[in-house]
C-alpha cells in the first residue's frame, strides 16, 4: 500500500505521460519559489510538549463557520479531466467523503453544476477577475444557484507565468508534438487508453462563451484573453457587493495586501504563490505566514496553501496561526495513481500523519495548537 504522499507522487510519475505530470507537478522559470514551498518548512523544528493528555485528539474545526473534519481544503486546480477523466469530480466526492471543502477551480473540465451534483455540500467556487464583468456575474449566480458555500477571487494572475516545463513538452494550446512527446505518450498506455474516449474534454464552466461551443483550444484562448491585468481594489469590493456568502481572497503573500483585502470586506484570505507556477523568486507560503496572520489580526481567518506534503507541515502551518491548509499537487499525485480512491488515500494520510504529530507535540485540538509548537532553526 503507498504509505505516503510522496511515494503517490511516484506512482502519479509512472502513470502520467512526461508533459502531463510536468504541467502538474512543475513550476515557473527556474522552481525556486516551487522548490521552497516545500524546502522552507524544513526549518521549522518541532518543539514538543509531554505530560499533556492527548489521549483524544480533536482534528475537527471550523471554517468559514462550517465545521469540517480536519483542516484541509482541496485547492482549485484547472483541466484536472487531463490527469484523469473524472477530474473534479473525483476531487470533489474524495473531500465530501473525508468531510472537507473542494475548491471548483473556473478552469475546470467539469461545469460547476455537475460537480455540485456529484458532491453537494462544503463546496466553494473560484474565480478569476475577468474583464467582461457579465461573464463574472454570470459564474457567480451560477456558482450561487448550484448551492456553492465561498466565492474564492484568484488575484495573482494578471499573466500567466512562464513555465518553461510545458513550453519544452509541447504543452500548450493547441499543443504541440514533436516526436519524443508522441513517443511518451506510447509509453504510457493505461493513461492513453483511459483518456482516448474523452479527447474531446472542455472547460466546462466557459462553455458557450466568446461564440464558442465546448472546443477547448478556442474555450482556453478566450479566457486568456479575460485575464485582464488592470484589475484593482476596487474589483474586489465589487464582488463583496455581488456575493453575500464568504469571500475568500487567494494570492496574497504581503502583510499589507492583506490589511487592505481585509478592508474590502473578506471573510479569509489565502496565503498562496499559485504553487510556485506565477512569479519565480516569490517568497515559500510558509515563510510569510505569519507576518499575514499578524496583519490580519483576526478580523479575516488565513489559509496556506503550498507545500503540504505530510501532516506535520498542516501542525507547523496552524502553529503560525493558520486556519486550514490547502493541497493541489497532493491530491492530483492521488487522482493520477489512483482515481477518486486515491485522492481518499492521500487525504487519509495527511489526516494520520496530522493526528501522529498533533499527539507527539502535545496539543490534542487542531482548532487550539499551541503558538510555541514549533521553532526555526
Amino acid at each position: 500500500m503507498i504509505a505516503s504522499v510522496d511515494a503517490f507522487r511516484a506512482a502519479a510519475q509512472a502513470y502520467l505521460p512526461r508533459m502531463i505530470f510536468d504541467f502538474v507537478d512543475g513550476g515557473s522559470e527556474r522552481e525556486t519559489t516551487l522548490r521552497a514551498n516545500c524546502a522552507d518548512f524544513e526549518s521549522l523544528r518541532f518543539a514538543p510538549r509531554v505530560l499533556t493528555n492527548v489521549a483524544n485528539v480533536e482534528l475537527a474545526t471550523t471554517l468559514l463557520g462550517e465545521q469540517i473534519a480536519m483542516p484541509l481544503v482541496i485547492a482549485p486546480m484547472g483541466l484536472c479531466g487531463v490527469v484523469r477523466p473524472e477530474g473534479e469530480l473525483a476531487l470533489a466526492r474524495a473531500a465530501k467523503a473525508a468531510g472537507i471543502p473542494c475548491v471548483l477551480s473556473t478552469a475546470a473540465t467539469h461545469p460547476l453544476e455537475a460537480v455540485a451534483a456529484a458532491a453537494p455540500e462544503n463546496l466553494w467556487f473560484q474565480l478569476y477577475i475577468f474583464r467582461d464583468r457579465e461573464l463574472m456575474r454570470s459564474l457567480v449566480g451560477r456558482a450561487r444557484e448550484a448551492g456553492y458555500r465561498a466565492l474564492v477571487v484568484t488575484v495573482d494572475l494578471t499573466r500567466g507565468g512562464k513555465r518553461e516545463k510545458d513550453i519544452r513538452n509541447g504543452f500548450t494550446v493547441p499543443p504541440r508534438f514533436n516526436r519524443r512527446t508522441a513517443v511518451d505518450l506510447l509509453r504510457h498506455p493505461r493513461w492513453l487508453w483511459r483518456m482516448l474516449p474523452h479527447r474531446n474534454m472542455t472547460i466546462g464552466n466557459l462553455v458557450g462563451w466568446g461564440g464558442h461551443s465546448s472546443d477547448v483550444v478556442a474555450l482556453s484562448t478566450f479566457m486568456n484573453t479575460q485575464i485582464d491585468p488592470s484589475i484593482h481594489w476596487d474589483d474586489l469590493t465589487w464582488l463583496r457587493q455581488e456575493w453575500d456568502l464568504p469571500l475568500v481572497v487567494k494570492g496574497i503573500l504581503h502583510p499589507d495586501d492583506a490589511r487592505q483585502a481585509v478592508a474590502c470586506g473578506v471573510d479569509a484570505i489565502i496565503v498562496s504563490n499559485h504553487g510556485g507556477r506565477q512569479l519565480d523568486g516569490a517568497p515559500s507560503t510558509i515563510s510569510v505566514l505569519a507576518e499575514v496572520v499578524d496583519a490580519v489580526a483576526g478580523a479575516a481567518e488565513v489559509i496556506l496553501d503550498g507545500g503540504i506534503r505530510r501532516g506535520g507541515d498542516v501542525l507547523k502551518a496552524l502553529a503560525l496561526g493558520a486556519r486550514a491548509c490547502m493541497i493541489g499537487k497532493a491530491a492530483l499525485y492521488g487522482l493520477a495513481a489512483d482515481g477518486q480512491p486515491g485522492v481518499e488515500r492521500v487525504l487519509a494520510i495527511l489526516r494520520q500523519e496530522l493526528d501522529i504529530a498533533m499527539a507527539l507535540s502535545g496539543n490534542s485540538r487542531a482548532s487550539a495548537v499551541r503558538p510555541d509548537t514549533v521553532r526555526r532553526i
